[in-house]
């Protein structure tokens, strides 16, 4: 892949910032500070941002087509998607529905990022049982598939009424919505991925990256196999950036211990250590840092992985200050990007598996 046309993205779940005398902010602070961090990405030309689906009090976004409806006519180039949409507990119909709207508001820059997402709050909270998590996917993926054709669809299930030549609209200018799906680790996730010829997104948040190459050969394989298109592959993971490599850290540390002990808390992890997070900033994905650093990092992950998009969480520390975030994004924008520009373009990406080796 030319590294010119390799993409950089920021993610973002609403994470609630602190204001300039420290009080943590409203819910609706949180979503116009995301508002102001997306125009500014556009201004400074990163490629797309992706806003996150979560039902949490740690998170202000739990309707990310409407934040994206409010960027899109705030904005000009940037794509817009999420990051994800948890489709296990929605209606594939009203997804592409609402995605499509803000397609035609942004001028054709909508993406979607279809999940199952990583906390199952939703489910309760519309109607779902947890018990048909497997099948609730599996079925409303095929269906939102079906509906990317923008052509009147046959469709029966278990998980929702049956459609008959349904018609859905409103229609897309470009034809069809650009589709990815959010993967966290397993084969079988991206098989299915493969079979429907959707964009692999890996959401790489701990540990090497170098343990997800052999799902980029996979996909890449499988797709050759059932003779549908390998996309280029993307990732996202979190991290920070500040002018020092120290000064990131303290910044994103302490937010970023707080939200992962409450979630660990209700999965059984162990509260976090220091000497953890400072493993995973030297060695896994957590990409805290200068610029300098940071890019590095970035460009040796990309380069492991040949991946065609990075995606950066840059809110993952928590209630951190809306300027510090800010500040993050013109960093990444104006340093980081153009740093990871040039050292790819120093060495290839690795090679390809073969077909043979994806047989075995």
């Amino acid at each position: 892949m030319n590294v010119s046309d390799i993409e950089f993205g920021i993610d973002t779940f609403g994470d609630l910032p602190r204001d300039d005398r420290g009080g943590i902010v409203s819910y609706g602070a949180a979503i116009r500070a995301t508002l102001a961090e997306a125009v500014l990405a556009d201004q400074l030309g990163i490629d797309a941002i992706a806003i996150g689906e979560h039902h949490r009090p740690e998170f202000a976004i739990s309707t990310p087509e409407t934040v994206l409806a409010g960027i899109a006519t705030a904005t000009s180039r940037i794509r817009l998607g999420s990051g994800v949409t948890v489709l296990s507990s929605d209606d594939p119909v009203r997804v592409f529905q609402r995605f499509a709207t803000v397609d035609a508001l942004s001028d054709g820059r909508a993406e979607v990022i279809l999940g199952r997402g990583s906390f199952t709050e939703s489910f309760p909270l519309f109607g779902y049982d947890l018990s048909d998590y497997e099948l609730l996917f599996d079925e409303k993926i095929d269906l939102f598939h079906r509906l990317l054709d923008e052509k009147p669809v046959t469709w029966e299930g278990t998980t929702r009424a049956p459609l008959h030549e349904a018609d859905v609209f409103p229609k897309t200018d470009g034809g069809r919505l650009r589709t990815w799906v959010g993967v966290g680790g397993t084969p079988q996730s991206v098989l299915r991925t493969a079979h429907y010829g959707f964009r692999l997104m890996l959401a790489i948040i701990g540990g090497a990256p170098a343990r997800f190459v052999p799902y980029v050969d996979l996909y890449r394989r499988a797709a050759e196999q059932l003779g549908t298109t390998a996309h280029p592959v993307g990732m996202h993971s979190p991290g920070f950036i500040a002018a020092t490599d120290e000064e990131a850290k303290e910044l994103f540390y302490p937010g970023y211990r707080e939200v992962r002990d409450r979630i660990g808390a209700l999965r059984g992890w162990p509260p976090l250590q220091r000497s953890e997070f400072e493993a995973d900033v030297a060695r896994g994905s957590l990409y805290v840092g200068s610029p300098e650093t940071v890019a590095r990092r970035m460009a040796d992950a990309i380069r492991t992985l040949d991946v065609g998009r990075f995606d950066l969480i840059y809110t993952a520390g928590g209630a951190m200050a809306a300027s510090a975030r800010l500040r993050a994004v013109e960093l990444y924008a104006t340093r980081v990007i153009p740093m990871v520009r040039e050292l790819l373009a120093e060495a290839p990406a690795r090679p390809a598996a073969t077909g043979e080796a994806f047989r075995r």
